[in-house]
């Protein structure tokens, strides 16, 4: 009787056991099934992130060089140099996310995208050729080597570049970082985006983008069809959209979930009637360039073959998604001085050589503002603006009224001053930073008045 009473003691706790583990596992099941599209935004984000800083910058800690990823503790990740690809997944079994590197950067996905090669950008293309020269000065004023230094004092900055009457008049760059490292602008993609709007413009006169152009997309059949590419242009769409940086928001799900980033964006419902409402959306400026690749029949290179090409922006690679689509939003890179030399093309309103490859009057277009509720913040196509035009204070004080500027996560800026002629790229990683805390707008402004 005693054996017998053990051994059903022995049975019980082994149930009990046997029940704890089955708890558990279906607690951990219905935790992976709840918290899926986080876990795979989270691998994914770290993935791409750690294929772009190894294959395009030739740096390897995206920990350090991009935003943190709040899952960092439960991730495993890895570099493959061998098939060009980066794999993160939670504690190395579950949810793996993989970035493949191609020539048009890296894109999240099952495997490489069709057409695509495996390949290291790390070392950008050799000088030369046509495009925007950007020659050295003969001689860097100490008023500008001083306004450098003190700039750079700001917490992370990486690159500062100096442009005047198309000369290269001053830079600076942190330890790690040189003329040669690309950088990752983040959203002053979105003025790119702009820009290639008016190249299409003129490189394909009957593609049909008329800024007052409706019925974009064959799939909007409600209220979206009302949407006009000027709309995509200045944040008007109307559509429901959340930019914080948050893991599952749709702007984290599209950047590092999505495979098809612009025909994500383009589901998302109407919130309001088109043009009526700002609201600043990475999401819309996808669908922009998604169209561009609609309306000219070009593939992911469409940025080499119309803007970075004819004005010599030889180490710029503006990554696509697993589909092939333009990450127009968010994923361009470039050393700091080709970034300069994007925004001295504006300031010359798109002339080089004696070319025009923009429209006639496209950049007071693309910098001018059309009221709207939403955001007050002046914003022009796609680019930040001083002056509204509308007699309220400008923006910055400190800025020349006439400056407009591409703005990046983490305190990226491409500033430009027409009527002195003057251009200032700051690169670097200062989350929570904005214009005038880490002193752009001061740079800017003082060098406007000593160079004049």
């Amino acid at each position: 009787r005693a054996v017998l009473s053990a051994m059903t003691r022995r049975r019980k706790v082994l149930l009990a056991i046997l029940v704890i583990l089955v708890l558990v596992v279906a607690a951990v099941v219905a935790a992976g099934i709840r918290f899926r599209p986080l876990l795979l935004t989270g691998t994914g984000y770290a993935a791409h992130n750690a294929c772009a800083v190894h294959f395009l910058a030739g740096r390897d800690d995206p920990g350090t060089d991009l935003p943190p990823n709040p899952l960092v503790p439960l991730l495993r990740t890895e570099v493959d140099d061998s098939d060009g690809s980066a794999r993160s997944s939670v504690l190395g079994v579950a949810f793996t996310r993989t970035a493949w590197a191609s020539e048009y950067g890296c894109a999240v996905g099952d495997h490489r995208a069709e057409g695509s090669e495996h390949t290291s950008l790390v070392r950008p293309p050799e000088g030369g050729g046509t495009g925007i020269a950007l020659p050295a000065a003969t001689d860097s004023p100490a008023e500008v080597r001083s306004a450098l230094a003190e700039a750079a004092r700001a917490e992370g900055t990486r690159g500062l570049v100096v442009v005047h009457r198309g000369e290269l008049l001053g830079e600076w760059y942190a330890d790690g970082f040189g003329p040669d490292t690309r950088q990752l602008g983040w959203s002053m993609a979105k003025s790119v985006a702009a820009t290639l709007v008016g190249r299409a413009q003129v490189e394909f006169p009957d593609a049909d983008l008329d800024p007052a152009g409706t019925a974009l997309l064959p799939e909007w059949t409600d209220q979206r069809s009302r949407i006009s590419l000027d709309d995509l242009l200045r944040m008007t769409s109307g559509l429901e959209w959340d930019e914080e940086y948050e893991l599952g928001t749709p702007i984290t799900r599209m950047l590092f979930s999505e495979p098809d980033m612009a025909a994500f964006a383009a589901a998302q419902p109407p919130a309001h009637e088109p043009g009526t409402v700002r609201q600043y959306s990475s999401g819309t400026t996808n669908i922009l360039c998604d169209l561009l690749h609609d309306r000219t029949g070009l593939g992911p290179d469409i940025a080499d073959r119309l803007l970075f090409r004819p004005i010599g922006m030889r180490s710029a690679v503006l990554e696509a998604d697993a589909s092939g689509g333009s990450v127009c939003s968010s994923y361009l890179w470039a050393t700091p001085r080709d970034w300069a030399r994007f925004g001295q093309f504006t300031l010359d309103d798109g002339e080089v050589g004696g070319r025009r490859l923009l429209p006639a009057g496209w950049m007071a277009y693309a910098t001018s503002v059309v009221p709207a509720a939403g955001e007050p913040e002046p914003y022009g196509a796609q680019w930040w603006v001083n002056d509204a035009g509308d007699g309220t204070p400008l923006r910055f004080p400190a800025l020349p009224a006439d400056a407009y500027w591409a703005s990046g996560h983490d305190g990226q800026y491409v500033v430009v001053v027409p009527l002195t002629d003057l251009v200032v790229v700051r690169m670097g990683f200062s989350p929570g930073g904005s214009i005038d805390s880490l002193g752009v707008d001061t740079l800017v402004g003082g060098l406007a008045r000593e160079l004049g």
